[in-house]
C-alpha cells in the first residue's frame, strides 16, 4: 500500500504541470482525474486501490500531445486518441514501476489506459464508463458550444457512439445526471 500512496503522489504531481488551470487555481487534468476516480467509486463502490491509481492515470499529461500537432478531420483524431491512449499508458506503467508497484500491476494498469479489451477487460470498461460520465456531467456544455457549428444530427450520432461503449450500469447512471436542456433533449434522441 505504501508504493500506492508514492504513485499516486507521482502521478498528481504529473497533472500538477498542466498549465491549463481551473477558475481555483488547480491544474485542470488533476480535477479531472479526481472526477474520474470518484465516478469509478461511485460505479464500483469495492473498486481496487490500483483500479482507483488507474482511473486517476486518465488524461495523463494529455497537454503534452495537444490536438492541434494532427491532421484535422476524423482520421485525425482517432489517430490523436489512439497515440494518447499508449503514451498515457506508457507514462502511467513508468510512474507505478518509479513508486514500487510490483511490474503486473503496473502492467495492468497500462492495459486498463490503453483502452485493450473495452467491453471485456472490467477495468478498462470501468475507466470508459467514468470518463463518459465525466464527459457528460462536466464537459458536454464546453464540447456542444465548441462545435456549435456541427448539425444536430451530428451530436446525436456522437451521443449514440458514446452511449454504446456504456455498460449498463454506467447507462443507468448517465439517465440520473442533471444535464442542461438543450443536451438533454440531444440524450434523448439519441436515445429514441
Amino acid at each position: 500500500m505504501e508504493a500506492y500512496a508514492r504513485a499516486r503522489q507521482l502521478i498528481d504531481s504529473a497533472h500538477a504541470a498542466d498549465p491549463t488551470r481551473a477558475a481555483d487555481g488547480r491544474a485542470a487534468e488533476l480535477i479531472y482525474g479526481e472526477r474520474v476516480e470518484a465516478w469509478v467509486a461511485r460505479l464500483i463502490p469495492d473498486a481496487s486501490p490500483l483500479l482507483l491509481l488507474a482511473a486517476r492515470c486518465q488524461h495523463l499529461e494529455r497537454w503534452l500531445t495537444p490536438r492541434a500537432t494532427f491532421p484535422e478531420g476524423k482520421v485525425g483524431y482517432l489517430t490523436w486518441r489512439r497515440s494518447l491512449y499508449v503514451k498515457q499508458a506508457e507514462r502511467a506503467r513508468e510512474l507505478l514501476l518509479a513508486a514500487g508497484v510490483a511490474a503486473s500491476e503496473a502492467a495492468e494498469v497500462a492495459t486498463w489506459i490503453s483502452k485493450t479489451g473495452l467491453k471485456t477487460n472490467p477495468g478498462t470498461q470501468a475507466l470508459e464508463d467514468a470518463a463518459v460520465l465525466v464527459f457528460l456531467e462536466n464537459e458536454i456544455s464546453t464540447f456542444a458550444t465548441q462545435h456549435a457549428d456541427y448539425p444536430r444530427e451530428k451530436f446525436v450520432d456522437i451521443l449514440k457512439k458514446t452511449w454504446r461503449k456504456l455498460s449498463p450500469a454506467a447507462q443507468h447512471a448517465a439517465t440520473s445526471l442533471t444535464l442542461p436542456p438543450a443536451i438533454a433533449e440531444l440524450v434523448r434522441a439519441a436515445l429514441a
